[in-house]
């Protein structure tokens, strides 16, 4: 088990948005969606857009700059699940949201 990082409440993520937070020098997008809390890289391996930016439902947010869908269970492009991008595991307690890094 990696570490876990306080990224602000659950108030401060509504439904279908993201916040964009720094974990350990690197930027991270933390998503509600379905009333669960995903995270993963901010930054779009295509073109290096803020895919916190970026539109959300069901479970996937599309980049804002070419449309490249990805699942914030997994980080994995929706239609080509080999490309990737970091994924980290969101932890819940109270009112307080946390990313766990290794």
């Amino acid at each position: 088990m990696g570490r876990l990082i306080a990224v602000g409440k659950v108030a401060d993520i509504p439904e279908g948005e993201a916040k964009l937070v720094a974990v350990d020098r690197r930027d991270v997008a933390v998503f509600r969606s379905g009333g669960a809390f995903y995270a993963i890289d901010d930054c779009c391996p295509h073109a290096g857009a803020s895919l916190a930016g970026g539109h959300v439902e069901d479970g996937v947010v599309t980049c804002p700059w070419h449309a490249w869908r990805f699942r914030l269970a997994d980080g994995a492009w929706a239609d080509n699940p080999r490309i990737k991008t970091g994924c980290y595991t969101v932890t819940v307690v109270g009112d307080d949201v946390f990313v766990e890094v290794a």
